[in-house]
């Protein structure tokens, strides 16, 4: 594996993500482990729960670039899965979501080239592609970055790269948990019948990050093929027997979701298990991954046009395994 004989750092590593990526991390040879967050209560419940001399803890947020500097020291590797989503909350607290999910991005940047690490991949959002919210706008900034910072190396050899995928199964403010709370209630509210999703696991989606670690080239945007869903099948998995309460579109949220627009399909190859959205730089001419086939003018890969779809029971195998 990639990682193997090397110093990894994730931020945001006591998330659903982070803790799916810290279990399987350390299935591999690494070396160390750092793991960086904000929350020291939920550091305290990961290192008692996972007791491996390769893993350590930093308090600390990426606002702060000084405490970037020092936890990115001898880094050889990161990861960046910290972030404000909840689409509600930044919404009603716009600059909180700026500073962490845009400044935020522009000190692991600045910092990683400082400090000569040498692979940053960093986490997207289908709500980055044509957004309508604020988080959505912010990761789509947050890409930019990412995607330019390979422009601001100067001699160093830092490469930047980023994966974008959708709705992951398990993780935190996902509509299952909210489903299953008012399944007691013999009620399901729905915000519109047509709605569609991409739907992804942790595991998988660990996975594509370690695969797209391994890959870039530095400026890429890694998508994956992931199945779409339909907000009503996902209903009908969790309580075929409630009644479902159509409470309409809400602010900030689409019918649809998009991963590759058809501006981005001028740049996109696609593979046998992905895309790789290419920079527009002149120097990345003829340095796409071997093997991929550009996009047909026009393309949009979008979760309602989908050609691969997960059933009721796809669903609920996935929702309720036991």
């Amino acid at each position: 594996m990639i990682l193997d004989g090397k110093n990894v750092l994730i931020t945001g590593g006591t998330g659903s993500f982070g803790k799916q990526f810290v279990k399987t991390a350390l299935a591999s040879k690494l070396n160390r482990l750092a793991v960086f967050s904000r929350d020291e209560l939920k550091q305290f419940e990961m290192s008692n729960d996972i007791k491996d001399p390769r893993l350590e803890f930093f308090v600390g947020d990426v606002r702060d670039k000084d405490r970037l500097y020092r936890a990115l020291d001898g880094i050889d590797y990161v990861i960046h899965a910290a972030a404000l989503k909840q689409i509600p909350s930044c919404e009603y607290n716009p600059f909180e979501a700026i500073k962490t999910n845009v400044i935020g991005a522009e000190n692991i940047m600045e910092v990683a080239i400082d400090r000569g690490v040498r692979k940053v991949i960093a986490l997207s959002s289908d709500k980055a592609v044509n957004p309508i919210n604020l988080y959505g706008a912010t990761k789509l900034c947050s890409d930019k970055i990412f995607v330019a910072g390979n422009s601001y190396t100067g001699k160093k050899t830092t490469k930047f790269s980023v994966v974008r995928y959708g709705n992951v199964v398990g993780s935190r403010g996902s509509v299952i948990p909210f489903f299953l709370q008012w399944k007691s209630l013999g009620i399901l509210p729905i915000t519109d019948v047509r709605m569609t999703r991409f739907w992804i696991t942790l595991e998988k989606g660990v996975d594509f990050v370690i695969q797209g670690l391994e890959m870039m080239r530095g400026g890429e945007i890694f998508v994956p093929k992931i199945p779409s869903m339909k907000i009503v099948d996902l209903a009908q998995a969790i309580g075929p027997e409630c009644k479902l309460d159509i409470v309409g579109i809400r602010p900030g949220e689409k019918l649809h979701e998009v991963m590759i627009t058809e501006d981005d399909a001028r740049y996109t190859y696609e593979y046998s298990k992905y895309f790789i959205i290419e920079p527009a730089f002149h120097w990345w001419r003829g340095n796409n991954n071997d093997g991929g086939n550009k996009v047909p003018e026009g393309f949009r890969y979008s979760s309602d046009l989908n050609t691969e779809w997960l059933s009721v029971e796809d669903l609920r195998r996935l929702v309720c395994p036991n």
